[in-house]
């Protein structure tokens, strides 16, 4: 693995491209796409809670959805209000 973090950074490539750690892109207070997540552990149209592989988010909103979901990222959509971040592992 440390061979494989040298070569990235020399090359510059972003951590979440050779890990798996999550990316977040937030557009302003009504989307946000993760990447790099693992599932889905409970959904509502005010409360989506996604597992990561550092941890979970909570996203508390209203009218929250799913836009788009591969098996990489995901795309959540409506009025978000709150994101939390609950880290299962020391890095």
């Amino acid at each position: 693995m440390k061979k494989k973090k040298k070569i990235s950074e020399m090359l510059e490539i972003p951590k979440e491209i050779y890990s798996n750690v999550p990316n977040f892109i937030i557009t302003g207070f009504e989307e946000m796409i993760i990447e790099n997540y693992k599932g889905i552990l409970e959904y509502e149209d005010y409360y989506i809670k996604i597992n990561t592989f550092i941890g979970i988010v909570n996203i508390n909103g209203i009218n929250l959805r799913l836009e788009k979901m591969t098996e990489d990222n995901l795309k959540i959509i409506g009025k978000i209000e709150n994101i939390d971040i609950e880290r299962t592992i020391d890095e």
